[in-house]
This record gives structure tokens, C-alpha cells and sequence, in this order.
């Protein structure tokens, strides 16, 4: 009997040491083993957090529905407004072109014909031809005579015939000349030599 009771307690004694042992071992091994969750937290640095923060300031929940080339929203309405059409202006400037032609003056199937006809509108025309008469002679030898004379003094003259009352008459004449003024201009010159002239009209 005594021996049965020695042996329950000392198998109580084991068991206790036993547990005992086991509860410690447990201890120690929780102790030393890192746990997961709580030493991932601790490894953080101060830079990590703020990269944290800034990432999830800066976080779109559309930015899956971008593509790949992902363009803000806000960005949008300048573009539309930048394609979007102007306004039709006013009718009037498009009138100019219109007015400018207009103003230009009108060309005729005739261009050289208008050149021709500015010119001799330009230019008027006397109706008649003038002559400076240095004498009349009854003798073709005499009016000779007096050409040879105005050739020599550089005046170019000639001889013509004309019936006057009944007779020949044989004149010496320098011209003809289309203005008066260049008529009046040699009579003066063959006057200021000692020549008595006349200047002479004559109808185109």
C-alpha cells in the first residue's frame, strides 16, 4: 500500500517537473522566435512612412481606367476649347475683295487700239502747216539763186512754182513745220541775217 501511494506521488512529481519543463520551453521559444507581424511593423523607417503618405495622397482610384498614356481629366477641357470652331464672323469683310475690284479699272479687248487713242488725244493736232516764204522770183534761175544762198547759211529750202495772175511765180519756202512756234522761231533767225520773210499758213 505504501509502496502504491510512493509511486502515484512521484509520477505526480514527474508530471509536474515535466509540464513545468514543457511550459518553459514554450516560454523561451516565443520569446526568442521574432513574430511576423510585429517586427514587420518595427523595421519601418521615418522615409518609408512619408513615401507611404505621399503615395496615398497622391492615389486616383480611376487611374486603372487611363491606359497606359493616362491624361488628367482637367487636362481635357483646355484641348476641347482649343478644337472647338469660332465663331462665324461678320458678312462685311467679305465684301472687301469686291470693293478692291471694283476700283480697278476696266481693261478693253483692244489695249494697243486705247494706247493710240491716249496718245492722240494727248497730243493736239494743228489743222494747219506753216512755211517761211524767203522770196518770189519770175525767173526759175533767180529762186535758185536764193536757195543756194540759205544752204549756205544751214537753212535747207525749196523751190516751187504756182500760177499768180497769169504768170509763174517761183517761190522759196523752208518748211513745212507742224507748229507755229517752230515756224516763228526760223523766221526770226532769217530776219535777224537782213532776209525779208513772210510766214506763210496753209491749210491740211
Amino acid at each position: 500500500m505504501d509502496k502504491q501511494r510512493g509511486g502515484t506521488f512521484l509520477g505526480f512529481v514527474i508530471g509536474v517537473v515535466v509540464g513545468l519543463g514543457a511550459a518553459l520551453a514554450v516560454a523561451v521559444y516565443v520569446t526568442k522566435v521574432p513574430i511576423p507581424f510585429v517586427n514587420k511593423g518595427q523595421s519601418r523607417t521615418a522615409d518609408q512612412d512619408a513615401a507611404e503618405t505621399k503615395k496615398n495622397k497622391d492615389w486616383d482610384p480611376n487611374t486603372p481606367l487611363y491606359g497606359k498614356n493616362p491624361a488628367k481629366p482637367a487636362a481635357a477641357a483646355p484641348a476641347s476649347a482649343a478644337s472647338a470652331p469660332k465663331p462665324a464672323t461678320d458678312a462685311p469683310p467679305a465684301a472687301l475683295p469686291a470693293a478692291k475690284a471694283e476700283s480697278k479699272p476696266a481693261v478693253t479687248a483692244d489695249p494697243l487700239g486705247d494706247l493710240v487713242k491716249s496718245r492722240s488725244a494727248g497730243a493736239v493736232v494743228e489743222p494747219f502747216s506753216y512755211f517761211v516764204q524767203v522770196g518770189a522770183f519770175r525767173t526759175p534761175e533767180d529762186a535758185e539763186t536764193q536757195r543756194a544762198k540759205l544752204s549756205l547759211s544751214g537753212v535747207e529750202a525749196k523751190v516751187s512754182e504756182r500760177e499768180q495772175s497769169g504768170r509763174l511765180v517761183y517761190r522759196v519756202r523752208v518748211g513745212p513745220f507742224d507748229k507755229k512756234d517752230d515756224a516763228d522761231k526760223v523766221k526770226e533767225k532769217l530776219d535777224a541775217a537782213g532776209l525779208e520773210t513772210a510766214l506763210v499758213r496753209v491749210q491740211r
